[in-house]
């Protein structure tokens, strides 16, 4: 499988991301579509409506949302799309919180690691 990595919306591009999928569910505030010079956005890959509210990126949630994102990925169609993207090459996952280390594009890198 392809080299994964994550970034912030708001960093720039760079020529070494690879194919760009933006993971959230909601557009990041302040981010141009132009600017952000994505190749697709996922928003089906996303954890549920009410995952991402229970969390409300609250660190000390952060294993519990792990587990319950992680559980959602195995029944979601949209996750295996975003596998055999991953497999045809360089791949970065693009996310908007400000918490680099509780966010689901980590728990997307991991779960797509884990498949590797």
């Amino acid at each position: 499988m392809a080299k994964v990595s994550i970034k912030r919306a708001y960093e720039a591009p760079a020529a070494g991301d690879g194919r760009r999928v933006l993971v959230d569910r909601l557009w990041p505030r302040g981010v141009g579509k132009a600017e952000a010079k994505l190749d697709d956005w996922l928003k089906d890959v996303a954890p549920s409506s009410d995952l991402r509210r229970w969390f409300g990126h609250d660190p000390e949630r952060w294993p519990e949302f792990r587990r319950r994102y992680r559980a959602e990925l195995q029944a979601n169609p949209a996750a295996e799309a975003l596998r055999r993207l991953a497999a045809k090459g360089r791949l970065t996952l693009i996310y908007g919180a400000r918490d680099t280390e509780h966010n689901d594009a980590v728990v997307l890198a991991e779960w797509l690691a884990d498949r590797d």
